[in-house]
């Protein structure tokens, strides 16, 4: 297949701070065999990433970024300067409404995902923890016996989280099916593993001396997790999320081996209780540095992998099979770079990931520091693309 990137005024305006006519929009086609495919009609009623997601037909890649909404906004800036805890911003509806939909009033990617935080539901299951500028998550209490895992209650997100699907259903309603609503949750091996360290760790010694040497108690705090997560899904669905992505960070740092014993068969388990009662919903994974563990990423059951940076598209479109859709996979570095450099990254991902069951995002969140212009130039590109 044979990808062209026609701009005959937009490659040119970067370079010389040209601004294209209003109704401009660059194409970017691929050909199979000399013949140049035309797009096809895309169903109008759902919005690009659900159908991308479902492998129904697309005419482009949607396009959403990882902490699109953040600290590299000034707007976002400017709002934490009034609200400096980042509990208050993350749990107060009007704040998590406000920054959720500020990357969307500025570059209106394909995709709105809900600004929280994966360690949220841990007050509501009896694990106090704070997250501290300069420092990070803190676990006041941290969990490594059998005692400690009995005071772990079931999370219950109407009690304890009400402002998450408050917060979801006032999206839907503004974003009003122009992109998909995105809600996301952490994976149990990630969250047991802030517990357990006590915050976030370099080493995750305690999780890994808990797992080798006393698997029983942390197959218990394990399964908490998945149950209640696979809860907290349902509600995020319930209350207007139309995909969830879900963050398993730190399942990279098992081997293989361990992976299939302490993410894996919860992975599953969360994701076979959330298609009994959704089955239409399209769940994501993503795991950060994930190259060694990607044959076994499908195995979970989810509809969408999103793969890091450090692995080739193409190579990872290959090892995943026809049957998962992907995402990713641009460097976040690369948003730091000249407006040549990102579309050309943003061509090679896209032309490697192949036509349809593809989203296009970052191999990561977006960095501090990064420059707007670039996200802006970013969106730009991707939703001026075209099969």
């Amino acid at each position: 297949m044979a990808c062209i990137y026609s701009s005959s005024v937009s490659s040119i305006s970067a370079k010389l701070n040209l601004t294209s006519p209003p109704n401009y929009k660059p194409k970017f086609v691929c050909s199979v065999g000399g013949a140049v495919a035309e797009p096809k009609a895309v169903n109008a009623t759902e919005p690009l990433l659900l159908n991308a997601a479902r492998g129904k037909e697309v005419d482009r890649p949607p396009v959403w970024l990882m902490r699109q909404a953040g600290r590299y906004m000034k707007t976002y800036q400017t709002l934490c300067e009034k609200h400096p805890s980042f509990r208050e911003r993350s749990e107060n509806v009007d704040l998590v409404v406000e920054i959720s939909l500020q990357p969307w009033k500025v570059f209106k990617p394909d995709g709105v995902i809900l600004f929280s935080d994966i360690l949220t539901p841990l007050t509501g299951m009896n694990i106090p923890f704070d997250i501290v500028k300069g420092q990070g998550p803190i676990i006041f209490d941290p969990i490594r016996t059998d005692a400690d895992v009995a005071k772990v209650i079931e999370f219950n997100p109407d009690e304890f989280v009400p402002y998450v699907g408050e917060a979801l259903t006032i999206l839907r309603k503004e974003v009003n099916n122009e992109a998909a609503v995105l809600g996301f949750v952490g994976a149990p091996f990630t969250l047991a593993s802030y517990v357990v360290e006590g915050g976030s760790s370099k080493n995750f010694t305690k999780i890994k001396k808990l797992a080798f040497s006393e698997p029983k108690i942390l197959h218990a705090l394990l399964k908490k997790f998945a149950t209640s997560m696979a809860k907290y899904i349902q509600y995020q669905a319930d209350k207007g999320a139309q995909a969830v992505q879900i963050f398993d960070s730190w399942a990279t740092e098992l081997s293989p081996v361990d992976f299939e014993e302490f993410s894996l068969p919860y992975l599953k388990q969360i994701v076979d209780t959330v298609k009994k009662t959704h089955p239409n919903l399209p769940l994501i994974l993503y795991a950060s540095g994930s190259g060694g563990l990607i044959e076994r990423l499908p195995l979970t059951g989810v509809d969408v992998v999103s793969l890091d940076w450090t692995v080739d598209m193409a190579e990872g479109r290959k090892r995943l099979g026809a049957d998962v859709a992907v995402q990713g996979n641009v460097d976040p570095g690369v948003l730091f770079g000249s407006k040549e450099f990102i579309t050309a990254r943003i061509k090679d991902t896209v032309r490697k990931a192949g036509r349809g069951k593809h989203i296009l995002n970052l191999g990561h969140g977006i960095k501090v520091g990064t420059p707007e212009e670039n996200v802006a130039h970013f969106f730009e590109v991707a939703k001026g693309l075209r099969y």
